[in-house]
C-alpha cells in the first residue's frame, strides 16, 4: 500500500469545514432525489444547480444542446486549471427505497447522481471560500445524460476543456456504490469497461406456421447467432482481456402465433476492457451473424455502436489523489481494488483527453451489509447523504493540493 501524503500547510481544513454543510447539502440532495430527471434534458435540474451556486464568485456557464452547467473559479493567485466533475441524471426506474424523500414522477435517482452533485456544489462552496489563496482555476463539470445517451461528449463538443483559456492538468471525480460510509475504492488503469449497444435483425420471408417449409423463418437463425455470441465470447477473446456480451431483448412474430414473421431481432450490450477489444467484437459479430444468418437463407442487419469508451486512469495521478486523500482520511479510509468494474461510465471521454482519476466512494447507511445491499440501479438502492460532507471535502482537497503541486 501506497503511503499517505501529509497534506500542504496552505491548505485548509476542508474536512472540518465541510461538516458546516451538512445540513445544507443534504437538503439539496433530497430535493433533487425528489424530482429526478432523465437524459439530456434536465431543466429543473439545472435550475436547482444554478440556485444552489447563487452567490459564489463563479462564472457560470449553461450548455447549449444539453442542460449542463459549468462553473468557472478563478483563484486569487495565478496558476493551471482543475476540472471536478458530477453527473446529474436519473433512470426510468420506479422508485421502492422506503425513503421519505423518495420520487414518485416514475424516474429514481438510483446510481446516486443526485449525490454527486450536491458533493460538486459543496466543493464550490468550499473551495470559494478560499478564493484568494487558491492558486489557479477549479471547473465545476455538473453532468448530465451520463446514463444515456451521453453528456461528457457534448460538453466536450462545446467547449468544456477550453472554457478557462487552458486545458486542465487533471480531472477527478467519484461515484457511489454500496460500502462503509466514507471509504474511498481506487484502481489505476482500467477502472471500468467500454460499454456498447448491439442489435441484430434477421431478415426472413414470413409464411404460415404450419408450413416453415415454405418460409424463410428469422427465428432460428437468430437464435443460433444469440448462443454463438456466447461461444465467440470464450473463444475468441483473451480471457485476460474480458469481454460480457448480454443479450437483453429478443423481438419476433406478431400477435398471432400461428404466422411465420418476417423480421426477428436481437438486442445487447457488450461490455469490453479495451477499445481495441470493442473493435475486435464489431468484427466478429457481423462475421458470425451474416454467415449463420446466410446459412438458413436470410440475411443479417448488424448496428454496433460505442456509448462509451474504457474508463481508464492515470496512473500518477491517481495514485497521487488517493495519497492525498489517505493523508487527510487515513489509511483505512482508501482502498486499492485489484480488479475493474464491468460497469462504464462516460467520464471516460473526459479522462481521454486529460489525466486523471474517478473513484468510489462507499455511501450505504450505518449497519447495512454491502455484500447484501441493493446495488445501483435498483429501486431498492438507498445511500446515506451524511457522506456529502466528506464526498465535498475530498473533491475541494484533491483540487486545492493538486494545484499548489503544479
Amino acid at each position: 500500500m501506497a503511503e499517505s501524503r501529509v497534506p500542504n500547510q496552505q491548505s485548509p481544513n476542508f474536512l472540518s469545514e465541510a461538516t458546516v454543510l451538512a445540513n445544507e447539502l443534504s437538503h439539496l440532495r433530497r430535493t433533487l432525489h425528489r424530482n429526478p430527471e432523465l437524459g439530456n434534458d434536465l431543466p429543473q435540474t439545472q435550475a436547482t444547480v444554478i440556485e444552489a451556486l447563487s452567490g459564489l464568485p463563479l462564472e457560470i456557464h449553461r450548455g447549449t444542446d444539453v442542460s449542463s452547467v459549468i462553473a468557472v473559479l478563478e483563484g486569487g493567485k495565478p496558476g493551471p486549471t482543475v476540472l471536478l466533475r458530477g453527473d446529474m441524471d436519473g433512470l426510468p426506474v420506479e422508485e421502492n427505497s422506503g425513503e421519505e424523500f423518495a420520487s414518485t414522477n416514475g424516474a429514481m435517482h438510483a446510481c446516486g447522481h443526485d449525490l454527486h452533485t450536491s458533493g460538486l456544489v459543496g466543493a464550490a462552496k468550499l473551495l470559494s471560500a478560499h478564493q484568494e489563496d487558491l492558486p489557479g482555476k477549479v471547473v465545476f463539470m455538473f453532468q448530465p445524460g451520463e446514463e444515456g445517451p451521453g453528456g461528457a461528449k457534448p460538453m466536450l463538443d462545446e467547449g468544456l476543456l477550453d472554457v478557462t483559456g487552458e486545458r486542465p492538468v487533471a480531472a477527478y471525480g467519484f461515484h457511489v456504490a454500496p460500502g462503509e460510509r466514507g471509504g474511498f475504492a481506487y484502481r489505476s488503469g482500467t477502472v471500468m469497461a467500454g460499454a456498447y449497444n448491439l442489435s441484430i435483425t434477421v431478415h426472413g420471408k414470413g409464411g404460415h406456421g404450419s408450413a416453415p417449409h415454405s418460409s424463410l423463418d428469422p427465428v432460428p437463425p437468430l437464435t443460433e447467432i444469440a448462443s454463438a455470441l456466447q461461444n465467440a465470447v470464450t473463444r475468441q477473446f483473451n480471457v485476460f482481456d474480458p469481454v460480457v456480451a448480454t443479450i437483453t431483448q429478443l423481438e419476433a412474430g406478431t400477435a398471432a402465433v400461428n404466422v411465420i414473421g418476417d423480421d426477428a431481432r436481437l438486442g445487447a450490450t457488450v461490455r469490453a476492457m479495451t477499445r481495441e477489444s470493442g473493435e475486435k467484437f464489431d468484427v466478429v459479430v457481423r462475421r458470425i451473424a451474416e454467415n449463420i444468418a446466410a446459412a438458413h437463407g436470410c440475411t443479417a442487419e448488424v448496428e454496433f455502436s460505442t456509448l462509451y469508451p474504457p474508463t481508464i486512469c492515470d496512473k500518477s495521478e491517481t495514485e497521487w489523489a488517493a495519497d492525498t486523500l489517505r493523508g487527510v482520511l487515513g489509511e483505512e479510509g482508501v482502498r486499492e481494488v485489484p480488479e475493474p468494474r464491468m460497469g462504464s461510465e462516460d467520464f471516460s471521454f473526459v479522462l481521454e483527453e486529460v489525466p486523471g482519476t474517478f473513484m468510489f466512494l462507499g455511501a450505504s447507511y450505518p449497519g447495512t451489509d454491502p455484500m447484501t445491499a441493493p446495488m445501483n440501479h435498483s429501486a431498492e438502492v438507498r445511500f446515506d447523504d451524511a457522506v456529502l460532507p466528506t464526498q465535498s471535502a475530498a473533491l475541494a482537497t484533491l483540487a486545492f493540493e493538486r494545484l499548489l503541486a503544479a
